[in-house]
C-alpha cells in the first residue's frame, strides 16, 4: 500500500511539473518567487491588475525602453518592447484575483534572456 502512494505522489509531482503547474505553486503565496520556465520569468504578485499595468509600464520607462505595442483586454495585457540591441521584450499581465496578479517575461525570440527577463521583474516589483 505505501509504494503505491509514493508512486501516486511521485507521479503528481512530475505531471504537474510538466504542465507548468509548478510554477504556479511556487508563486502562488505571498508576492512568489520567480520562475523560469519555458524561456520566461513568470512570478506572481499580490497587486490589482491596473496597479500592476502602470508598473510595468515604468519599469520600462525607467530602463529608457520604448512601447512598442501594447494590447489589453479584460483579464491580460501584453506589453512589448525592444532593447537597442534588437532584443524583443513581451511582458503578458494575467489576473489572478482583484488583488493578484501573475507577470511573464520574455526577453529575446531565439535565445531567451532570463539575467535581462529578471531586470524587469525587478523593476516591475520595485514599482509595486
Amino acid at each position: 500500500m505505501f509504494k503505491k502512494a509514493a508512486v501516486l505522489v511521485f507521479s503528481v509531482f512530475v505531471l504537474a511539473n510538466l504542465c507548468g503547474c509548478f510554477a504556479l505553486f511556487a508563486g502562488a503565496g505571498g508576492a512568489g518567487t520567480a520562475v523560469w520556465l519555458s524561456g520566461k520569468l513568470t512570478q506572481q504578485f499580490n497587486a490589482s491588475y491596473d496597479r500592476t499595468i502602470k508598473a510595468a509600464e515604468k519599469a520600462l520607462k525607467s530602463l529608457k525602453l520604448d512601447i512598442t505595442k501594447e494590447s489589453k483586454e479584460a483579464k491580460i495585457t501584453q506589453i512589448k518592447s525592444k532593447y537597442t540591441d534588437g532584443k524583443e521584450i513581451w511582458i503578458d499581465i494575467r489576473k489572478v484575483t482583484d488583488d493578484s496578479t501573475r507577470v511573464d517575461v520574455r526577453v529575446g525570440a531565439v535565445h531567451p534572456d532570463e539575467p535581462a527577463a529578471k531586470n524587469i521583474l525587478d523593476r516591475i516589483q520595485s514599482y509595486l
